[in-house]
């Protein structure tokens, strides 16, 4: 075998030795954005914690960066202008002769030092200046902004943003962020221009893919890779976790000994957290579910709900990730295992 370490990687955020593209994801947001005439300048990336937001962010960011773009990666925790414009401000100093000469950024208080003289820029002014001289080098900057929130910070931000397009600036932004944050930041009143924004869901990865990895790396048969990928249920942490896992005990456990350490990843990187998100009401549902594909009246019974409450605790759980409605009168827990650890939680 000629993988020597182990190759997967539970660090959020950072891309794993071995990944599985979500090609067609990466390639609609290139695609879109490096149009002559781009329908849109702005992409919503929503999912459950764990299931590959960042690193399809990262991936499109790094096509683009290859590409000649400049990439700002913003922290939502700080002032997001301020920080878009020492950071723009900075990239563009580092482009040869690209600003007039004796330009610097100062770090504080934006200060925009010419021939040893400094004088006060508001952010915006800075950026506007950046993005003038940009757009006629033809250049294009793409802003990300991971797991975003609804404040007063990034309402600030992207009302903002809405007026550098219409002064028909290349700028581009990339949000990510758990369901209940991307629909909360989508329908604030202030910040109606995101409806229009197009939204794309990091949903399973295919186990066909993932069965093909695992077989490659632990040189399994078909029939043993297989049964490790459909575990993991295409959840992308858990193809991390699992592979993982095994990658460390496969020569040392049986295999419920090996599910017994992934159900501790499982709680302690992702669905502990998730779980405090939750309402009592979403908890009943949750825990009183099995593996598999469920009626919804079992379902119901189990959670001790009558069907007329239940329809929105259902929408909301689906768009959370969490559960699937995929015919009628039937739902399915999308998150491995989550119906023997939440059981747990209940306890």
């Amino acid at each position: 075998m000629s993988v020597k370490e182990n190759p997967f990687m539970l660090t959020f955020g950072k891309q794993p030795g071995r990944l599985i593209e979500r090609y067609e994801m990466q390639d609609e947001i290139v695609t879109t954005f490096s149009a002559q005439n781009p329908v849109y300048q702005t992409y919503l990336i929503e999912g459950v914690r764990g299931s590959g937001k960042t690193v399809l962010m990262t991936a499109v960011s790094k096509m683009l960066e290859e590409d000649g773009w400049i990439v700002v990666d913003l922290n939502p925790s700080l002032n997001l202008l301020e920080d878009f414009a020492l950071r723009l401000g900075k990239a563009c100093e580092r482009i040869p002769g690209f600003l007039k000469q004796g330009f610097n950024i100062s770090a504080f208080g934006f200060g925009v030092g010419v021939q040893g003289n400094t004088s006060r820029e508001d952010p915006v002014g800075l950026i506007e200046d950046c993005m003038q001289r940009l757009s006629k080098k033809g250049k294009r900057v793409l802003i990300t902004i991971d797991e975003v929130i609804n404040d007063q910070n990034m309402r600030i931000f992207t009302s903002q943003f809405q007026i550098f397009i219409r002064k028909d600036f290349p700028l581009f932004l990339i949000m990510t962020g758990l369901y209940e944050n991307i629909h909360n930041i989508q329908n604030d009143p202030q910040l109606t221009f995101l409806l229009r924004s197009p939204k794309l869901r990091t949903e399973a990865l295919s186990t066909f893919q993932i069965k093909n990895q695992y077989k490659e790396i632990f040189d399994l048969d078909d029939e043993k890779a297989m049964e490790l990928a459909d575990i993991t249920k295409g959840y992308a942490f858990a193809f991390q976790a699992l592979g993982k896992v095994y990658w460390d005990f496969r020569d040392k456990y049986e295999m419920e000994k090996i599910l017994e350490k992934l159900d501790e990843m499982l709680d302690g990187y992702v669905y502990r957290k998730v779980w405090e998100t939750l309402t009592p009401r979403e908890r009943d549902i949750v825990s009183s579910m099995e593996e598999g594909e469920m009626r919804v009246k079992d379902v119901l019974t189990g959670a001790g709900m009558k069907s007329d409450s239940f329809s929105k605790y259902r929408e909301k759980l689906v768009g959370m990730g969490i559960l699937s409605s995929p015919k009628y009168g039937y739902i399915y827990l999308t998150l491995p295992r989550l119906s023997i650890i939440s059981k747990t939680y209940k306890k």
